[in-house]
């Protein structure tokens, strides 16, 4: 094979991949009758395209009850506030995550606990939750990461045991099913993230599930600033609230982004699918474990796990720098363990509940230790947004063939990195 493009070679690919997101008449028609419509806020709440919304994304779900929101961040909030999470409370959370999934629990001053992740699916590992369990936990939060899905029946079997609630952050797994049965819907609630890159986006946006009537009646509250209004005032008393509605225009460009969804999870599964096949053509590169029980996989980012000893030692990083200049967009540090990066930043003085479990200085980091999430973070994964899999297989051949020239040439990268990251 020619150069490492990395060396001055050519490319294997030169064009771009499939744009995201992808868009056509039907929502050009639907913001224009928001538009000529004048009503483009989020008030009466749900105002009409965001019960629309709420409704199709339930049922794509199987969930019996939608909630919009401003944002996926907010969604876990609200979810924590509609199950009565309090200060002080503790929340078992995956240190392998975006900084969301950690903070709302803070935000309502609980106290996130981290547990470490699967090293066959790097999603929250129930017997990490279990070792992680204290008289103060009250809540899970398990991550269906990447293109996988956490073992919900596992999970649920724990917190039925020790009466926790579920919160499922499906930020990924739009479309995703286990047993049948929608992400989002098998735990107490679901919280989805319609952020720009997500596989359902109106620049942002976000979504709760859920199937119990008083949680949803109490998430609607809180979205529209406390009030108990006609379809969500039988609840007793109130919750701690806020302005978090969607505007209409993000509520229409997602409902009719939810009539592409499950042609576009066959897509991507189908180019997957012939990703997985190839594979094994190429040493040290495998995908995560497919539990059977994943029926269908909504992949947000699909991951591959790289095993150095295969490649002579070549440092990961090496390899996706070289996977980048060959024109194949990829990350290593999409994600590192929170409690190693800048965004998380629990002030005990700004949220005292936290100062019980982990001090007033910084020794709450060492607790939190999860070897498995870190040797995923710097060592293991590397991770392809899911546009690189809504073209047709010569797109997954480029890939391939991109991967299998670096191999060949792996004696010309070196061995580490060419900057490290900070690990706290």
């Amino acid at each position: 094979m020619s150069a490492l493009a990395l060396q001055g070679g050519l490319p294997v690919r030169t064009k771009k991949f499939t744009s995201w997101p992808v868009f056509d008449e039907r929502d050009r028609e639907a913001l224009l009758q928001v538009f000529e419509s004048g009503k483009w806020g989020g008030f009466p709440s749900p105002n009409t395209w965001a019960r629309k919304l709420a409704e199709k994304f339930a049922a794509l779900h199987d969930a019996k009850y939608g909630i919009c929101a401003a944002n996926g961040t907010v969604t876990l909030e609200i979810a924590l506030r509609a199950a009565g999470i309090r200060a002080g409370d503790e929340v078992i959370v995956p240190s392998y995550t975006w900084v969301a999934t950690a903070q709302a629990p803070i935000q309502v001053n609980a106290v996130p606990v981290f547990a470490d992740v699967d090293p066959e699916t790097y999603c929250l590992d129930p017997k990490s939750v279990e070792t992680a369990l204290t008289p103060r936990t009250r809540a899970i939060i398990p991550v269906h990461l990447g293109c996988r899905m956490a073992d919900m029946d596992a999970l649920m079997v724990l917190a039925k045991k020790h009466n926790l609630v579920v919160i499922e952050d499906c930020a990924h797994a739009h479309g995703a099913k286990w047993n049948g049965k929608g992400a989002g819907s098998l735990g107490d609630l679901g919280s989805f993230s319609m952020q720009s890159s997500k596989l359902m986006t109106a620049g942002e946006g976000g979504m709760i599930l859920t199937s119990d009537k008083i949680l949803e009646e109490r998430c609607q509250s809180i979205v529209n600033c406390g009030r108990k209004e006609p379809g969500y005032d039988s609840f007793a008393g109130q919750v701690p609230a806020g302005n978090y509605r969607i505007t209409e225009l993000q509520a229409a460009l997602l409902a009719v982004a939810c009539d592409r969804l499950e042609e576009q999870t066959i897509l991507r599964e189908k180019n997957i699918a012939y990703l997985e096949k190839r594979l094994p053509e190429i040493p040290g590169i495998t995908p995560l474990k497919r539990d059977a029980r994943l029926s269908r996989q909504g992949a947000y980012q699909y991951i591959l796990r790289y095993d150095k000893t295969a490649w002579d030692g070549v440092h990961r990083d090496r390899l996706v720098e070289a996977l980048g200049k060959e024109g194949i967009p990829c990350d290593g540090y999409f994600y590192i363990p929170l409690y190693d990066g800048d965004l998380f930043a629990p002030f005990v003085d700004y949220f005292p509940a936290l100062a019980e479990r982990y001090g007033a200085g910084k020794d709450w980091r060492a607790a939190m230790r999860t070897p498995i999430a870190e040797r995923a973070a710097y060592e293991e994964s590397i991770w392809l947004h899911h546009a690189l899999f809504m073209g047709g297989t010569e797109d997954v051949d480029d890939v391939v063939e991109a991967l299998q020239k670096i191999f060949e040439h792996r004696d010309k990268l070196g061995k580490e990195a060419n900057s490290s990251r900070d690990r706290g």
